[in-house]
């Protein structure tokens, strides 16, 4: 029996894609014994169990950035997290660790190190945070989300899919759209923007929308807009126009959309792309930039058009959103390009890229 030891955590970004791989771990070999290593705080605290996957859950231990008293104690509380999983993976007998990124990432790398235990790491960024780029130096084994990832020994595997895609896959988005368009109340003759900035929303894209819902309205589509929770907008009542502050069935508004406005985090972009959406993308404008480097493969496919937060303006989605809407053929070329640059087998990837750090071990 093989023992898998899944780390990663906190944001859906990292949760997901573990859980997409321990599924195909668990189909390849069903009597595999899972573990995943997260934090109480996080997603995977919930997300985890409800799969049905233990947790084993760690201290959360942010790296100080600052001299403080945080940076004091840190080195101990690290040794200690380090050598209770050191632990564990002995009394388990863990065969392999896969790494996600995360608070929970970097300690179990090092202690794999420790253990002499096979290390492997997915990166779901384009530019890589700073759990992945210290477990890459200790591994070959790392697989990429894009192209234009940064790590080194990196080899492009994709993103593991949710499994709400991933059924998606391969013939039975039609069907899915029409259960969408009863869902969200849509008009199966009209065509369908989706604009989301993700569950707690966008400011910059949300304004500019509302602003000029009428005129996309009045170019002949409609317009499904999830504003985030945070969101004040209050729904203007626009026929055509449909709002909500929160989707739990994103896969079906995927499923119905004919071009998408959104942020460009990793999951997004890889599930436009293997949907084939073609999208406006809209990158985060703060933290380490890396949306904007997620974008890159779908842009230069010709399956997204790059927009920067400050230029997507109600005067931007008037000269050159309109248009775009008005140019059906053009849409068309775009959701092939997006289509041709997604990959729909990530998860299988990726435990392909498991299978052969096992095999070297």
């Amino acid at each position: 029996m093989t023992t898998y030891l899944l780390a990663g955590g906190g944001t859906a970004g990292h949760v997901n894609p573990l859980l997409a791989t321990a599924d195909e771990l668990r189909r390849r070999d069903p009597g595999a014994e899972i573990v995943v290593v997260g934090t109480a705080t996080g997603l995977e605290a919930r997300l985890v169990p409800e799969r049905g996957y233990e947790l084993v859950t760690i201290a959360k231990l942010p790296f100080p950035r600052r001299p403080n008293r945080a940076a004091i104690s840190f080195p101990n509380a690290l040794r200690g997290v380090i050598a209770d999983l050191t632990r564990l993976m002995r009394e388990r007998r863990v065969d392999v660790v896969v790494g996600f990124g995360g608070y929970a990432a970097a300690p179990a790398y090092l202690a794999a190190r420790h253990a002499k235990v096979p290390l492997v790491i997915h990166e779901a960024n384009a530019r890589p945070g700073l759990a992945n780029r210290l477990g890459a130096r200790f591994t070959p084994f790392v697989g990429l989300a894009f192209r234009a990832g940064m790590l080194p020994h990196g080899r492009f595997v994709g993103m593991p899919l949710r499994r709400e895609i991933q059924a998606l896959v391969g013939g039975p988005k039609a069907a899915a759209r029409a259960e969408a368009l009863t869902l969200f109340g849509l008009d199966a003759g009209r065509p369908v923007l989706l604009v989301t900035g993700g569950s707690l929303g966008a400011a910059q894209i949300n304004g500019s929308v509302f602003a000029a819902a009428a005129d996309i309205v009045a170019a002949g589509w409609q317009v499904l807009h999830i504003t985030g929770n945070r969101s004040e907008l209050v729904d203007p009542g626009i026929p055509g126009y449909r709002m909500l502050r929160y989707c739990d069935r994103m896969e079906l508004a995927l499923a119905v959309a004919d071009l998408a406005v959104s942020r460009a985090g990793a999951a997004t972009v890889s599930e436009l792309a293997a949907l084939g959406v073609p999208g406006v993308l809209v990158p985060y404008a703060v933290g380490n930039g890396e949306q904007r480097f997620n974008a890159v493969d779908l842009v230069e496919a010709g399956g997204a058009v790059l927009v920067r937060d400050a230029d997507f303006t109600p005067e931007w989605i008037r000269s050159s959103l309109l248009p775009l809407l008005g140019d059906r053929a053009r849409i068309g070329d775009m959701a092939a390009a997006a289509l041709g640059a997604g990959v729909t087998d990530g998860s299988a990837r990726t435990v392909d890229l498991i299978e052969e750090a096992l095999k070297g071990a």
